[in-house]
């Protein structure tokens, strides 16, 4: 059954395009261009999933993580990154040890986002 998941992206174009992909798969979504944002929308509604980028101005996705894990502990998070200007994923293995449950490269395909998400809201299935 689909839910209410919350994209924190400070590139408008993937914001925009994950948000679509969920749209159409049925999950009610909500968005913010950064953390300082999406900790704001995230304390006026109740979500089911997070997904963050990490690398962001004004709160980036690691300390977005933080300050979230520490409002609600069993908040499902999904970190992305395209990794920093050498290429380097490392942000995504902090995240996964700092409180994500799962981590993604961008780019990806829909179909690959849609697939984790199920799998972090409904581990059983």
């Amino acid at each position: 059954m689909p839910g209410k998941i919350l994209v924190i992206d400070d590139d408008d174009n993937v914001r925009e395009t994950i948000c679509d992909t969920l749209l159409a798969a049925g999950y009610e979504v909500e968005q913010a261009r950064d953390g300082d944002q999406g900790l704001r929308t995230f304390g006026e509604a109740h979500f089911d999933l997070i997904i963050t980028d990490i690398l962001m101005p004004q709160k980036e996705g690691i300390e977005t993580i933080l300050e979230i894990r520490n409002v609600n502990p069993e908040i499902k998070i999904i970190a992305i990154s395209g990794g920093d200007r050498g290429g380097n994923y490392a942000y995504l293995d902090m995240a996964e040890k700092l409180g994500a449950d799962k981590t993604m490269k961008k780019p990806f395909v829909p179909r690959q986002l849609l697939a984790l998400i199920e799998e972090v809201l409904n581990p059983e299935a």
